[in-house]
């Protein structure tokens, strides 16, 4: 580990000043922002969720030792300790519900089942209530952990994650995970009262933190400049901070992470946390394995600078600060650790392993590529492949590549509908070296030797890194749909009729299991002709290099990947149908009544409506 502070120990008044804030300021309390990770109100409980695992692992703080893990369900997120007890209450993402568990018997004891996709939860200081953000459809859920119940449900924006108490408890502030859009709740109305937006290109924010004593709030994201296809210039780690004393428009700034200690860059800024005294902030990013550690400043102006660096483990996702600002804490996903540091030295102090390696063979490895934003897989450490494509989600965004405009698609069930790209200019995930060595990542590239060009002789078993990137990659299964948990319902039931009638023609292209004419990878993918579709798209970008014929998408899960088409012009589903297609060359749709595109569009929110 190499350490870079520029100051001195704190001296015993600031030490006092920390004490007084832990006893005055609601915020250092347990549960206050959301995030992977949590200690109890006393100090003594670390409860740090596994999303490969599908557990939670509770951490005696005195002896840094494991006490349980706790097999929660499938990608575990946010997690937070009710009030001043050692009950937990766990976002459990990918099995849409909240798992409360003891923390000492290491035992869940209750469930609440939720729309879909919960991802942040917070505690009130008394523990009465609990908020959480459902990221699809975006809403904000307010819980009675002593009943177990839903109390109120709000809906708040689209793609909800970050959530924070602010000082007092009564407001609640929320952000929007592709926009960045901070919202406030008021708790006794229960509705928006605010609203801070920042600039178009804003993205990836997943969580939001507060300061203890002042009106700000800190929220690590991403700028991703979409007409800038190269790695120089497109990605950029930022620190938003809001005045949340002012309205819409004010007093709303960002910090560029990557020239914040000079020329040393880092990427994918993944949580923040403050000090119980108001005095740090801490920043972890997931690409570059670093932390920055910043003063806060109460200028109003420059908010925070620079103070130390720290060197992490791999994928750092999480940290969080004891309640007495002596230590902080940093969970390293793909070493699946949790690290303690002395606040004052940066140096460790004890390092916890919070569970197995839960990813078999070569997708470990393949994970662990996918995630760098270091060589060999990326020249300047500006961008991974997670920049564009975290946990298989897309960015939400449709980029000026060299070839024409290019929508972000999620990467569930690509192992099934190859070949890869709109342009079907891939074959095999090992294709991506040239994107690797390009101008894009400009890394130094995991074949030792000759490679391959796209749709030429294969470049799978060339590398051991490179097939194992490959393998990770097509690892991402479709989820079922929200809208079907309880099966088809009668309008998905005359959509799906629709949908398969030789009046639409729909399935014509979005055939079989996968909903698309696309096949399995193969093992030799050279010499195969794809299915190309030209649906009227493309004809208007002055940009477009390879043609106006697409490969044809999966529909499985398109109820949670707008915008649509390839371009990214269709905002929903129902303009895919109607807008998009005024000369039905995608599917026959202009004849249908307003109820029978309703009844298709419900018929595609339903996709996968089994597994």
């Amino acid at each position: 580990m190499n350490v870079f502070p520029n100051w001195l120990q704190h001296a015993s008044a600031a030490i006092a000043v920390t004490f007084a804030a832990v006893v005055c300021c609601g915020p250092v309390l347990a549960g206050s922002s959301n995030s992977l990770m949590d200690i109890s109100t006393d100090g003594e409980l670390l409860a740090c969720t596994n999303r490969d695992s599908g557990s939670v692992t509770i951490v005696d703080l005195a002896t840094h030792t494991v006490l349980h893990e706790v097999p929660i369900g499938h990608h575990p997120e946010g997690v937070s300790f009710i009030g001043s007890t050692h009950q937990l209450a766990v976002a459990v993402h990918g099995d849409d519900r909240i798992e409360f568990v003891d923390a000492d018997s290491g035992k869940a004891n209750g469930r609440i089942d939720v729309f879909d996709e919960p991802y942040g939860v917070v505690s009130t200081a008394d523990g009465s209530r609990l908020y959480v953000t459902l990221d699809y459809p975006g809403q904000v859920l307010e819980v009675d952990p002593k009943t177990q119940t839903i109390t109120r449900t709000l809906d708040v924006g689209r793609f909800v994650r970050g959530l924070a108490l602010e000082p007092g408890g009564q407001r609640l502030l929320t952000t929007e995970y592709y926009t960045a859009i901070v919202r406030t709740i008021d708790l006794d109305t229960w509705e928006v009262v605010d609203k801070w937006a920042g600039s178009s290109q804003e993205n990836l924010s997943r969580q939001i933190a507060v300061h203890p004593t002042r009106p700000k709030a800190y929220l690590p994201m991403q700028r991703s400049r979409v007409t800038v296809p190269h790695g120089s210039g497109a990605i950029f780690p930022y620190v938003a901070i809001v005045d949340t004393e002012a309205g819409e428009g004010k007093r709303r700034k960002r910090v560029q992470m990557d020239s914040f200690r000079g020329t040393y860059v880092v990427a994918n800024p993944w949580e923040v946390a403050v000090s119980p005294d108001g005095n740090r902030l801490y920043v972890v990013f997931a690409g570059t394995d670093d932390m920055f550690v910043c003063n806060v400043l109460d200028d109003n102006y420059r908010e925070i600078e620079y103070d130390g660096l720290l060197r992490l483990g791999a994928n750092p996702r999480a940290v969080r600060v004891a309640p007495d600002g002596a230590t902080f804490y940093v969970y390293n996903a793909l070493d699946f650790n949790v690290v303690a540091y002395d606040a004052s030295t940066l140096q460790e102090r004890a390092r916890v392993n919070v569970c197995d390696n839960p990813l078999v063979g070569e997708l470990w490895l393949g994970k662990r590529l996918f995630y760098s934003a270091r060589q060999p897989m990326v020249g300047r450490r500006w961008i991974s492949c997670s920049s564009c494509h975290p946990d298989g989600e897309p960015d939400g965004r449709t980029w000026q590549q060299p070839e024409g405009l290019r929508q972000t698609q999620p990467l569930f069930g690509m192992a099934h509908t190859h070949p890869i790209h709109w342009s079907a200019d891939r074959d095999e995930v090992q294709d991506f070296e040239h994107t690797i060595r390009g101008p894009l990542m400009q890394g130094r590239g995991l074949i030792r030797g000759k490679l391959n060009d796209s749709l030429g002789e294969p470049n799978k078993g060339l590398s051991r890194e490179l097939d194992a990137l490959a393998a990770y990659a097509n690892s991402h299964d479709v989820p079922l749909s929200p809208y079907a948990k309880n099966g088809l319902s009668e309008a998905a039931q005359r959509g799906r009729a629709l949908f398969f009638s030789e009046e639409t023609k729909c399935a014509t292209c979005h055939s079989g299991r996968y909903y698309s004419d696309s096949g399995a990878m193969t093992d030799s993918g050279s010499g195969q002709t794809f299915l190309l579709h030209d649906v009227g798209t493309g004809r208007d970008d002055p940009s477009e290099k390879m043609g106006t014929a697409y490969d044809t998408p999966t529909l499985l899960g398109v109820y949670r990947s707008a915008p649509y088409l390839h371009d990214g012009s269709a905002a929903t589903l129902r303009d895919v149908l109607t807008t998009a297609n005024p000369e039905d060359r995608h599917g026959s749709t202009s004849h249908l009544s307003e109820q029978e595109i309703d009844d298709l569009v419900e018929f595609l929110k339903a996709l996968p409506y089994e597994q």
